[in-house]
Order: structure tokens, then C-alpha cells, then sequence
């Protein structure tokens, strides 16, 4: 009985296993042809949360990026690879490696800052073979993990300390132990609601010594407590298992934030940076392992606050010296007697990392907000780590500049950008292509349609400019509250609108709309507060509302009641959204002389006072608007995008079929199809074909990271995504999106004009250490859609080994396999004359496809017996067509037959930059071409019955020893023919004896062998000097042609008959033996 019942168990779960796999093939992403490009840059790199240096090869680091996943170099930054692409966080806050064996990496999710903007995570990753793999090991409810100790000789003790959820109370927060490698975690520290721990120390003399720093904090919408009854100090002399609090000579307020550091030169000396109220703080050491303590002076954080920074790293290599991170980091000589500041000469400020090398006591290795330093003189000189791309973007915008548009944006801490979304270079987009409009943090960028030289952009809490690209200034223009109002609560990322009416006409916003109707010359309010107007210092905080003496800290935080975002309709002027912070859309329809009140709580579905991210006005339907809400300065990470079709009277939800834990930052609409929207998302791009009923992930190119913005680039039909993570990413061309249809057996779409010039080089020889983003492929993409992939027999039976049915098929299957052509995806191009230009080869995929085209005739030189190895050189095709009307046609090749599946489609091949001096016409460029290759089909016959030639007189020769009757006369024959075509060889390839050693011989034939990439590798066409030149070469090779062809009909026929009656074996190219 008991083996029927494990029978059937295992049928169940093989059919399980089976439907699993069905249903994961049946759920294929239908657009994982359509890839991003990642253009960067990398100028200014990103945040950086902790540094590992390989204990064994001091040349191997890890990074954790907050925002941008976890790097690693293998040769000191020249060249960096991103090792936690596919993972379930994007965001880091500690990286350590297993002492007793380097190959062990632990990864702690969730930034350890915090921070309005801090990303959370999943809990703690470890990989057991350098970061190639990884393995989500617990505490996925932790959100931000700060530390991780590896016990020293005991690979399987691991303690961790956990910030816990930054919004709200509960998750797993605290200090964690294992003590099997991570599989079970038992809380030894803190407490399930709001205590956390923020660092820890590890007695490298005694294991069973640690030290601990927790850290009870709340961050809401409206303002930051930083510290609590449960911060303190602690000290376990078991292990973890236990923990004492360590209070003699501490402050008796409520702390906030600790840095904890240990003497590397006596372990009993402990070093603690603490947070006081109201931002103040002090520097405390103990001399006796904790159990007493001196204040040694007043240093704490400052910039952003504590909460911020606070980590301190005592030096390796010199007693008494410790560093303090800070906006400018600090360091003491003297125990934290006195602080100064690190010379960081031209170094970015916020500092949250630093390292040492064992090896040279001058090295230092530091991570701030604008990437890593590296100092070789104990930190008198700096050298930048510039090819990072982890880039920070708040808000994005897009030109419409010709003829590749630009792409600017906000950051964090590192200004705000613009960059190409394409360069003429043949390598990409390098930093050198971008440059910086504006400085501190940036926030949300706009530009003027019609006028790509205006640019706006902001620095943090509104502080508005207007950028000049001719002149490069920048104009304050942020609207000043007037005589008797009260102070004007710019949101830390205010909204900019550039009216779809008028493009002089700009709308920005506080806790009130502002008009321009000349660029922000001048403004005037068109309403009054439309937020909630309130006491945000009266919040509850932990539950309940908290005293003045506290670590509160909303310096570095934005204003609250204030408006977040705006929206125009472009088919009704003067019809105005305003979404706010607290909860609200506001609403008028006659420019703002009225304003209409909508609480979004009364939206089922939908929490108290939710942030509004982003409202877009319908581009279609006055009535129609849309809008992305968040909650997750609340604690909730669920996905909330609205829409309206009463201008804002009511709403209904659109998540679809979203996943709950995604927050929605922006959405967008394509301006051709009204169903197609964007949104911009915590975890990448999601895509809807039906207004919102279902929602698919864009997953090609891009890896699980924030994306903060989106928009389209409408000439283009490009979509543009602002990372908070990786910098800017472009999806080219989303126009196949609205013709997609799932059922379509086959289907190419249109092909959009596509831009003629000749691609640049850059300055070579550079070295390995420069990033450079991502141009679009040269030339022309096409791209088509199947919804089967063309399979072969083969593939047939693959398949059907795959599911257990496959058998042996017999060998005249097989040998049918072997023998069959295809079935293969060719796109042929046409000119307007109905020619083929080049035919180029397809992928043959399931689902979208995107095929590029360089725009040059295939290798016209002639095609010889054997195929070509490899690349062909220059001189081999790479000759483009000239402008004009061209056609591709999607074919299928399978057994020697050719099936149109789609086509033609039209395209335009169309010049984008004006040349210095005319260029030659079209027609005179294109006789040049087919002059110029029926010239290299000549030259390759010739050369190629040359040489044959050669060959044969060899084998002659050879065949001829080998005779029974041999004649002399016909040695002396040979013998003359061989030397009549050598030189027949030097008069068209040169002096093969001068070339030995450099010397150059004198013009030949075969010189015009270069004749295409000469003439024709520029947009300008065949110069007079080229046409002679073409002319040298054609009179050169037939005189050569004269010599040769006697030779080869009169010559060689009679040698060969002598050959034959002489008795010599048979030689290659006689042809078959008749018998």
C-alpha cells in the first residue's frame, strides 16, 4: 500500500513539475526582444554603501552601491563588473568576506542610511563562489542591514545588524545570529517594533567579545525622529547570545544614530560616535572595553544629519588616528581629542566608506555619494574611480534637438546632466559627451519644445533655474513669496510644466500653483494652498507624538504640505491637475481661477493620505487623466495608479495585474495609441497594451533597479527611463508596441527614416579604465515579430527528448537533419529600383525580433570556392548606399526555397548633417560604386587565375619528375611559363623582394584594391583624384589581363598535353580521369 501511495505522490509531482514548465513557457515574456541601452554616464558616478577588499589580493574589491546593486573589480577599478543583477534588491548597505575563506561573499540589502530617498532590501545574500551566484539566506523583512561579522575561524557564525523597516514600525530588525550558515537566525538584540541595530565590533582576540550600537528611528512623509529610548550601547561576552548595556559616561538622553570603531592596536579600546538631540552629538572612548567612557569632544555629522553617516574607521597603520564620515569626512590624531577635516582635495563630499590595504600604509580607498577615491599619499592627492555608472536620477527630460535629441536629468548629490542619446563616435556615448547644467542635488528637469538651447532644472526644495545652452548661464528664476505671505514650502523635487499650449508659459509649484508666461521672468500665483496646510512636528512618531528633546533632524528633508505634481490637458487649456503630498488632487478648469478638492482616501482601494508621484492630463480625452500614488512613507509598498474619466470627479484603480510590492514613481502615455502607457516603477519598467488591464515587464537590458522617471521622445518614438540606480536607459523605438498582436504568425513592422552620416573614431589607445554607453546599433534596425520560432527537424526532436517522448529517430532521419537547409530568417533589402541591395541575416526567436543593418552592399570583390574565415578587412565591402527610398522584405529560407512572411516595408535613408562643401550627387556616387566594383571583381578573377596558374605550372614541374617519359624541351617550357608569370605577378602586385624589407615598389593594379573605402568611405563622394585614380587601375589590370590571357587559353592547354603524353600522374584541375 505504502508503495502505490509514493507511486502516485510521484506522478503528482512529475505532472506538477511538468504543468509548472508548461505554464512558465505559455507565460514567456512577449517582449523580451524589445533591449534597453544603458547611455550612462558615469562622470559622476553614485552612492556608495561599503567596500570590501579581497584579503588575499588586495587587487579584487566589492562594492555595495545603495542604489545600484553590488560590483566587483578584479584589477583595482581599471574594469568593473555588476554581480547581482538578477536578484530580488537592487539596493545595498554592507559587503562582507568570510575570513576563513574569500571565496564566501555576504551581502546585506537595503541602504544603511537613513535617508528620504534610502532603497530597502530583501534580507541577507551570501555566494559561495566569489559572487558568481548567490542565495537569499533569511531576514527578508529586515529592509536595511548595516553589518555583517563572519566569526573568524567558524564560517557558519554569522551576526548581523539590522536597521529594520526605515517607515514604519515591526519586521526583523535588530541583531541576528546563526550558527549554520545562515539557515535558521535567532534575534539576540532589539525588539519587533522600532529598536534596531546599526553597527557592531568583534574582539578579533576573543570572537566571544562583540559589540553593538542599536538604534530606534522613524521616518514619516512629513519629518525624521532619529533617536529613541532603545538606542544605546551594548556588549555581549558570549557570543551574542547575551547583552549588556554599556551606560557609564554616556548621555542619558535618547540617542540617535552610533558609529562604533576598536583600536586596532588594543581591542579594549572602543570608540563610539554618538547622535544627541536636535542633531548635536559627541565623540566617546573607552579604554576598558566598554565599561567606561570619556567624552572626548562634540564631533558629529553634520550636511545631511547623522543619520546619514556616522560610521568611523580607526586606522590600521597609525595609533589614535580615526576617520569620521561626514559630508566632510574628519579625522583625529589624537583619540577624537580634536577633529579636522580629510584633505580630500577635489574629492565629492558625503563619505560612507573607507578602506585600508595591509600592504601600503598610504593607501586609502573612500566611497561617498559621488562614487570612489583612491589615495596613494595618505590622502594628500586623490585619484578618481571614473568608470562607475551608478548615476542617481530624480526626474528626466528630452529635447527635441537634431539631429540626435538630448537627454538631461536630476541626480542625487550630483547636480543635474545633459547628455546625447546618441553620439557620431563608433564606440558610444562617453562621459566626455555629457556635461553639467546645475550643481547640489538635482530634482526635476524641463525643456522647451520647438527650442532645445532652454533647458530648467533645480537644485533641492524648488530653488528653479533657467539654463541658457549658447551662453551656458543659468537664471534664478523661483518664484519669491510676496510682502505678507507666508514662507513658499517647495516640495524637495517641486514640479516643473512647460504649458502643451504655449512653450514660454511655465507652471511650478509650492504649496500653491505659479504661472509664467515669459520663461519665469515673471510669475504670479494662481491659487491659494491647496495642501492640507499642517503641524507636521505634531505627527506621531513611534505611535504617539514625541517632546522637543529628541534627535529630530528634517534639515535635509523636504517640505511637507506641499504640491508634487502638475498637469496641463493638451486638448483643453487652462484645464490644471495638482497633486500633493498629503493626500490630495486639486483641479481647476479655468486657469486656476477656481480650484476643486479630491481626497484621494475616498478611492477604494486606496490608503489615508497618499503621496501623489506623478499626474499626466490624457493626451487624447480632456476628460481623461492619470496618476501614480505611493505609499511608502507609510510602510506600504503596494502599487496605486488611478485614472479618472470625469477630470478628476472620480477614480478607479488600474494596478491590473501588478505585483504588490511595487511602488509606481511616474507613468506616461504614447501619443499614437491611446492604451499604451508606461510606468515608471521600484523595480523597472512595466508596459500596458490595454489602459492598464494587464501590465507586463520590459525586462531586456535592464536590470531590477528603481526607475524614478519615463518619458517618450515623440519625434524619435524612443522611450526614455531615468534610474535611481544606473543612470539613463532608452528602449529605441516603441512604435512596433501598437501594431503588436499576440496571434500574428509573423509580422514586420515599419521601419522609421533612417539617419545617413559616417561614424567617427575618438582619441584610441586609452586603456581599459574608461565606461562608455550605448549607442544604437549603426545604420538601421528592423524589427519583426513571431509568435513560433521556425524549428527544424533537429529541433523537432530535441523537443521531444526533451519531454521524455524521444526515441531514436533512424538513420535516415538523421542523415534528413544534416541535410537540410535552414529554416532561416533573412530580411532582403531593395532599393526604389526593385534591386537587391544586401540581404542580412535574422534571428529566429520566439517573439520580437531586432535585426540591424549597417546600410553597405555586401563584399562585391568577387566570391572564391572556400567561404571566408573571420572578418574581412576594410578593403572588403563596408561601402554605404546613398539616401533614398529603400524596402525590406522578411523572408524564411528553409530547403532551398524562399517564403515572404511579411513585407515590404518602406523606409527612407535621409542625410542628417550639412557638409562643409557640397557634396557629388547621388548618381555620380553611385556609377563610381559599380564601377569601382566591377574593378575589384576583376582584380580578384585576375589575381585568382594568376595564381591557379601558378599553382598548375607547380604541379607541372612536380608531376614531372614523376614521369616515365619525361622531355627536357618541356622542363625548359615549364620553366619559362613560370618565370613569364611571376612577372606578371610583380607588374600587378609589385616587387615581392622589395616588400621583404619595406621598400616600396612601384604602382600597380592591385593598389585599387582600396579604390572603395577611398572613394566611397565618406558621405562626400569620389573626387576628381579618385576618378583618375580608378582609371590608373582599370588601364593597369588590362594590360596585365593581355599578358595573362594567352598564357592561360593558349599556354597551359598545350603544356598540359605534353604533360600527359610524357606519362606524368594526374594534377589538380585536370577534372574527372576518363576510363
Amino acid at each position: 500500500m505504502k508503495t502505490i501511495i509514493k507511486t502516485v505522490l510521484l506522478l503528482l509531482c512529475i505532472s506538477s513539475i511538468g504543468f509548472s514548465l508548461r505554464a512558465q513557457e505559455k507565460n514567456k515574456n512577449p517582449f523580451s526582444g524589445l533591449k534597453f541601452r544603458n547611455i550612462g554616464p558615469a562622470m559622476t558616478s553614485g552612492r556608495i554603501a561599503d567596500i570590501a577588499i579581497h584579503p588575499e589580493n588586495e587587487n579584487i574589491w566589492y562594492v555595495a552601491v545603495g542604489s545600484g546593486g553590488m560590483w566587483k573589480t578584479m584589477n583595482s577599478g581599471t574594469t568593473w563588473t555588476p554581480i547581482f543583477e538578477k536578484q530580488g534588491a537592487y539596493s545595498m548597505g554592507c559587503v562582507t568576506i568570510d575570513p576563513s575563506n574569500p571565496h564566501t561573499i555576504w551581502v546585506g540589502t537595503g541602504e544603511n542610511v537613513g535617508g528620504r530617498h534610502a532603497g530597502f532590501g530583501d534580507g541577507i545574500y551570501v555566494s559561495h563562489d566569489d559572487g558568481k551566484t548567490w542565495k537569499n539566506m533569511g531576514l527578508e523583512n529586515s529592509e536595511h542591514l548595516s553589518k555583517i561579522i563572519v566569526h573568524p575561524t567558524d564560517s557558519d557564525t554569522i551576526w548581523v545588524a539590522s536597521q529594520g523597516p526605515l517607515w514604519s514600525k515591526g519586521g526583523e530588525r535588530g541583531v541576528y545570529k546563526t550558527i549554520d550558515g545562515g539557515k535558521t537566525w535567532k534575534r539576540t538584540l532589539g525588539d519587533a517594533e522600532w529598536v534596531g541595530a546599526t553597527d557592531m565590533l568583534i574582539d578579533p582576540t576573543n570572537p566571544d567579545v562583540l559589540y553593538a550600537a542599536t538604534w530606534q528611528r522613524h521616518r514619516t512623509v512629513a519629518g525624521y525622529l532619529g533617536g529613541g529610548p532603545g538606542s544605546g550601547l551594548h556588549k555581549s561576552t558570549d557570543g551574542g547570545e547575551t547583552w549588556k548595556p554599556l551606560k557609564n559616561g554616556i548621555p542619558k538622553s535618547n540617542l540617535g544614530k552610533t558609529g562604533l570603531a576598536m583600536s586596532p592596536f588594543n581591542p579594549e579600546v572602543i570608540y563610539a560616535a554618538l547622535e544627541l538631540d536636535r542633531t548635536k552629538g559627541g565623540f566617546y572612548m573607552s579604554n576598558n572595553g566598554g565599561e567606561s567612557w570619556v567624552k572626548q569632544s562634540d564631533a558629529v555629522s553634520g550636511g545631511t544629519g547623522p543619520h546619514y553617516y556616522q560610521e568611523i574607521i580607526a586606522s590600521p597603520h597609525e595609533e589614535g588616528t580615526v576617520y569620521f564620515m561626514n559630508n566632510s569626512a574628519l579625522v583625529t590624531k589624537d583619540h577624537g581629542k580634536t577633529f579636522t577635516q580629510m584633505s580630500r582635495s577635489n574629492q565629492h563630499s558625503d563619505s560612507h566608506a573607507l578602506v585600508f590595504k595591509k600592504s601600503d600604509p598610504n593607501y586609502l580607498l573612500i566611497g561617498t555619494d559621488g562614487g570612489l577615491y583612491e589615495s596613494f599619499d595618505n590622502t594628500k592627492s586623490w585619484k578618481y574611480v571614473r568608470n562607475l555608472p551608478i548615476t542617481q536620477y530624480f526626474k528626466i527630460a528630452v529635447d527635441d534637438a537634431k539631429p540626435f535629441y538630448n537627454v538631461y536629468g536630476g541626480t542625487q548629490d550630483n547636480g543635474s546632466h545633459g547628455g546625447p542619446s546618441r553620439t557620431r563616435s563608433s564606440d558610444g556615448i562617453a562621459s566626455a559627451d555629457w556635461w553639467k547644467t546645475l550643481g547640489a542635488d538635482g530634482a526635476q528637469t524641463a525643456t522647451e519644445p520647438g527650442n532645445p538651447d532652454i533647458t530648467y532644472g533645480e537644485f533641492q526644495q524648488g530653488a528653479l533655474w533657467r539654463i541658457d545652452s549658447k551662453t551656458l548661464e543659468s537664471v534664478f528664476i523661483q518664484p519669491q513669496a510676496r510682502e505678507g505671505d507666508p514662507f513658499e514650502r517647495f516640495n524637495w523635487d517641486a514640479p516643473i510644466l512647460v504649458s502643451p499650449h504655449n512653450p514660454t508659459r511655465l507652471y511650478f509649484a509650492s504649496q500653491r500653483v505659479w504661472k509664467s508666461e515669459n520663461r519665469g521672468d515673471a510669475w504670479e500665483p494662481i491659487s491659494e494652498d491647496l495642501t492640507l496646510n499642517q503641524e507636521r512636528m505634531e505627527f506621531p512618531y513611534y505611535g504617539t507624538s514625541q517632546s522637543w528633546d529628541n534627535a529630530w533632524d528634517i534639515k535635509a528633508m523636504s517640505n511637507y504640505n506641499t504640491i508634487t505634481s502638475l498637469a496641463e490637458s493638451p486638448k483643453q487649456e487652462g484645464l490644471i491637475y495638482a497633486g500633493t503630498d498629503d493626500g490630495l488632487i486639486q483641479v481647476t478648469e479655468d486657469g486656476g481661477a477656481t480650484w476643486r478638492k479630491f481626497s484621494l482616501n475616498n478611492i477604494k482601494g486606496v490608503p489615508e493620505t497618499p503621496f501623489v508621484n506623478d499626474v499626466r492630463a490624457d493626451l487624447f480625452d480632456a476628460n481623461v487623466v492619470y496618476a501614480a500614488l505611493d505609499n511608502h512613507k507609510y510602510g506600504d509598498y503596494k502599487p496605486y495608479i488611478i485614472k479618472s474619466s470625469d477630470k478628476g470627479k472620480s477614480w478607479t484603480l488600474i494596478n491590473g495585474n501588478l505585483p504588490n510590492k511595487l511602488l509606481i514613481w511616474r507613468l506616461v502615455q504614447d501619443h499614437v495609441k491611446k492604451d499604451l502607457l508606461f510606468a515608471a516603477t521600484e523595480f523597472g519598467v512595466y508596459v500596458t497594451l490595454n489602459g492598464g488591464g494587464k501590465w507586463t515587464k520590459l525586462v531586456d537590458g535592464m536590470p531590477n533597479i528603481p526607475i524614478r522617471d519615463i518619458t517618450i521622445q515623440r519625434r524619435e518614438n524612443d522611450l526614455v527611463a531615468g534610474s535611481f540606480a544606473r543612470g539613463i536607459y532608452i528602449l529605441d523605438d516603441i512604435s512596433p508596441l501598437r501594431e503588436y498582436d499576440a496571434n500574428a504568425s509573423a509580422k514586420l513592422f515599419p521601419v522609421k527614416t533612417v539617419p545617413w552620416y559616417k561614424p567617427s573614431s575618438r582619441v584610441g589607445s586609452q586603456g581599459d579604465a574608461e565606461w562608455i554607453g550605448e549607442n544604437p546599433p549603426f545604420g538601421t534596425t528592423f524589427t519583426y515579430f513571431m509568435s513560433n520560432k521556425l524549428k527544424s527537424k533537429k529541433d523537432i526532436r530535441k523537443a521531444a527528448e526533451k519531454k521524455g517522448t524521444g526515441k531514436f529517430p533512424g538513420w535516415d532521419a538523421l542523415e534528413e537533419e544534416k541535410l537540410q537547409d535552414g529554416p532561416s530568417i533573412l530580411l532582403v533589402v531593395k532599393d526604389d529600383n526593385g534591386s537587391v541591395i544586401n540581404t542580412v541575416k535574422g534571428t529566429n526567436k520566439e517573439g520580437f525580433n531586432r535585426v540591424s543593418w549597417n546600410l553597405s552592399y555586401p563584399n562585391k570583390n568577387g566570391e572564391r570556392l572556400e567561404a571566408p574565415r573571420g572578418r574581412r578587412g576594410r578593403r572588403g565591402g563596408g561601402i554605404m548606399v546613398t539616401p533614398g527610398e529603400y524596402s525590406v522584405t522578411l523572408m524564411k529560407r528553409e530547403d532551398g526555397v524562399n517564403t515572404v512572411l511579411q513585407g515590404p516595408e518602406l523606409f527612407n535613408v535621409t542625410p542628417v548633417f550639412e557638409s562643409a562643401l557640397p557634396r557629388k550627387s547621388n548618381e555620380e556616387i553611385s556609377n563610381f560604386r559599380e564601377a569601382a566594383f566591377a574593378f575589384q571583381q576583376d582584380l580578384t578573377a585576375t589575381n585568382i587565375a594568376l595564381s591557379t596558374s601558378q599553382k598548375t605550372v607547380n604541379a607541372m614541374l612536380r608531376a614531372l619528375n614523376k614521369a616515365p617519359n619525361p622531355s627536357e624541351d618541356l622542363y625548359k617550357k615549364l620553366y619559362d611559363t613560370k618565370n613569364n608569370l611571376l612577372a606578371i605577378d610583380k607588374e600587378l602586385n609589385g616587387d615581392e623582394i622589395k616588400e621583404e624589407i619595406g621598400e616600396r615598389s612601384d604602382p600597380t593594379a592591385s593598389d585599387g584594391s582600396s579604390i572603395g573605402w577611398r572613394a566611397l568611405g565618406t558621405t562626400y563622394g569620389p573626387t576628381d583624384e579618385h576618378q583618375a585614380f580608378l582609371s590608373r587601375v582599370q588601364s593597369q589590370l588590362k594590360k596585365v589581363k593581355t599578358k595573362l590571357q594567352p598564357v592561360i587559353e593558349t599556354e597551359l592547354p598545350a603544356l598540359e598535353s605534353e604533360l600527359k603524353n610524357s606519362g606524368a600522374p594526374w594534377i589538380e584541375g585536370q577534372g574527372l580521369i576518363k576510363n
